[in-house]
């Protein structure tokens, strides 16, 4: 599996939309940081719920909390306010 190519830091703040493991209907998007990868020396994870996640091109990660946003609404439809 290849390492998805932005350019990342340790440190950097992105969103990540993120399936309930425990019910696959219910999405959101998740604030995580992006770090080393205590497995995979020299390659980086996002952390995310005391998890550590392989920083992938199979992971749908966003800089800002807008972009996840209108990438949920155009996947899962807008939320209702």
């Amino acid at each position: 599996m290849e390492i998805f190519e932005p350019s990342y830091a340790p440190g950097d703040i992105v969103y990540v939309l993120y399936r309930n493991p425990h019910t696959q209907n219910v999405a959101m998007i998740q604030e995580a940081a992006v770090v080393n990868d205590p497995d995979r020396p020299g390659q980086f994870a996002v952390f995310l719920y005391e998890t550590y996640y392989p920083l992938t091109d199979e992971m749908a990660v966003y800089r800002t909390a807008d972009e996840a946003e209108a990438a949920y609404n155009y996947y899962f439809g807008a939320v209702d306010d």
